[in-house]
């Protein structure tokens, strides 16, 4: 059996585009005070094992703006990355957002900021229309729809907010498919993967 896989495709101009659009038709009609990137956790020591350096990755909040080889096999580098990069592309407002990460185990440190604490700390802060998307997901799943649109929403009015909107993932959005349908071509025509 032969196996292909995708490159991580986090700075990808047609995705970082399709994944613009679909944020921005789900901000349609909501105002919002804040927009939460909420990604898959991962424990810490995952990050540092995936360093082929072994030196760079100090979970420090500099060392993934420092450019480095590890950015290839960083997650915590290419979710922020992916975060700077819908920004730039959609024009928000540096004020109005940030990352966090969802779902973590006891017994290690994962990365944080942790989403359910986020979702109190906003509203704590006077956030009270929050847009929630998970963008560490192209498809939605118990994960996407239970724990952060049905459970965070909660969390998220019970600490005060008032207006709590969860984004869909790309699922099957025309533009997402799309890209998909162009890389399968592309790879079926050159060998070439998308980079």
């Amino acid at each position: 059996m032969r196996l292909t896989t995708l490159p991580a495709f986090y700075h990808n101009p047609e995705y970082i585009k399709a994944l613009s659009q679909s944020i921005a038709d789900g901000l349609k009609d909501f105002e919002y005070d804040h927009i939460l990137f909420s990604y898959h956790g991962i424990p810490e020591r995952h990050i540092r094992k995936s360093d082929p350096t072994k030196y760079h990755c100090k979970i420090d909040g500099s060392c993934c703006r420092i450019n480095s080889v590890a950015h290839n096999t960083c997650y915590r580098h290419q979710v922020y990355e992916t975060t700077e990069l819908v920004k730039a592309e959609l024009g928000l407002d540096e004020t109005k957002v940030s990352s966090s990460f969802q779902s973590r185990l006891a017994g290690d440190p994962w990365l944080k900021p942790y989403t359910d604490y986020e979702f109190e700390r906003l509203a704590k802060e006077g956030k009270k229309r929050l847009a929630v998307i998970t963008p560490a997901f192209v498809s939605d799943c118990l994960e996407t729809l239970e724990e952060i649109a049905m459970e965070g929403k909660e969390q998220f009015t019970e600490a005060g907010g008032e207006s709590y909107k969860h984004i869909p993932c790309l699922n099957d959005n025309d533009a997402w498919v799309k890209v998909m349908a162009d890389w399968v071509n592309n790879w079926m025509e050159t060998g070439e993967l998308p980079a």
